[in-house]
């Protein structure tokens, strides 16, 4: 992990300092959601944290072709269910992107068009992130596989920054810092 903080130049943090050396964890902890922040709010994460009934699709988060809806538990309407397209691996041929599971997040958890302080701040709310502990979130982002595909989208997609293994690690820094937000 020191590696992957050791590359990272932030900012708030002054010239090319890695936040572990900055010694005010407020500050550490602020600039390390930052880099969390940058992962989380890529099209590949913010196209399925929709503040409506509709995916996203693309860098520019264009309303999914063909229309789609919600629905109950966020898995589409009947006929039109989210699984009925997006199977457990991407359909490299027919360029469908797919994981295990595939689904829009609950509309608690929109991230879509918010700042890197509104989605800490969710996150942080188990009232606003499904009364989740940062420890299960921290699971979530490290373990589940339709989080990982955000790192292999298929063809024409841009794959989010860095590895799922390096964001894990920045969300684990930022707990261990104090979970302060931006």
């Amino acid at each position: 992990m020191r590696a992957i903080l050791a590359v990272l130049a932030v900012a708030a943090c002054g010239p090319r300092e890695a936040p572990r050396a900055v010694p005010d964890p407020a500050v550490r902890s602020r600039a390390l959601f930052g880099d969390v922040a940058k992962v989380l709010m890529h099209p590949r994460c913010v196209n399925c944290h929709t503040p409506d009934e509709s995916p996203r699709q693309g860098d520019r988060h264009e309303v999914h072709e063909p229309p789609v809806a919600r629905g109950n538990g966020d898995r589409g309407v009947v006929g039109m269910q989210c699984t009925g397209c997006h199977q457990e691996r991407n359909a490299e041929l027919a360029r469908v992107p797919s994981a295990p599971g595939w689904h829009l997040a609950p509309v608690s958890m929109v991230w879509l068009d918010k700042s890197a302080h509104d989605i800490c701040a969710q996150i942080s709310d188990p009232e606003r992130n499904g009364h989740r502990t940062l420890a299960q979130i921290h699971d979530h982002l490290a373990h589940d596989k339709l989080v990982a595909w955000g790192w292999a989208p298929g063809a024409g997609r841009t794959p989010a920054p860095g590895t799922q293994a390096q964001l894990a690690d920045l969300f684990q820094a930022w707990i261990d810092s104090g979970a302060v937000c931006p």
